[in-house]
C-alpha cells in the first residue's frame, strides 16, 4: 500500500511535469505568432516529452493499484491529474494554433 505521502510525492512529481510542459506550450504560441516555428516546435516537443514523463508516473501509480495495491486519493494526486489532463488538451489547442500560424506565414510569403 502507498502511502498518502508517498502518493502526495508522486503527484508533486506530475505537476511538476505538466507544468513543465504547460510552460513550453505557452512559449510555443508565443514563438509561433512572432513567426519562430522552428523554435515553436522545438518547445512543443520538448513539451511532449515532459507530458510522457508525467503519464509513465501515473501508469507507475496505475499499475500498482491494478496490482491490488490499496491507494489513499489526496487532494495533491486529485491536483496532479487535472494538471495533467488540461496540459494535454493544451497541447493539442498549441498544436492546432501553431499549425496555423505556419500555414499563415506560408500564405503570407505567396503574397508578398
Amino acid at each position: 500500500m502507498a502511502t498518502k505521502e508517498e502518493i502526495s510525492m508522486i503527484g508533486f512529481e506530475i505537476v511538476a511535469y505538466a507544468g513543465d510542459a504547460q510552460t513550453d506550450l505557452i512559449a510555443a504560441c508565443e514563438k509561433a505568432r512572432e513567426g519562430d516555428i522552428e523554435e515553436a516546435r522545438r518547445l512543443q516537443a520538448s513539451a511532449h516529452q515532459a507530458l510522457i514523463d508525467a503519464h509513465d508516473v501515473q501508469t507507475r501509480l496505475l499499475s500498482q493499484e491494478a496490482g491490488g495495491g490499496e491507494m489513499d486519493v489526496t487532494f495533491i494526486m486529485v491536483h496532479a491529474q487535472d494538471t495533467l489532463m488540461t496540459t494535454m488538451m493544451l497541447e493539442k489547442q498549441a498544436t492546432f494554433t501553431i499549425d496555423a500560424y505556419e500555414r499563415l506565414a506560408a500564405l503570407e510569403a505567396r503574397h508578398a
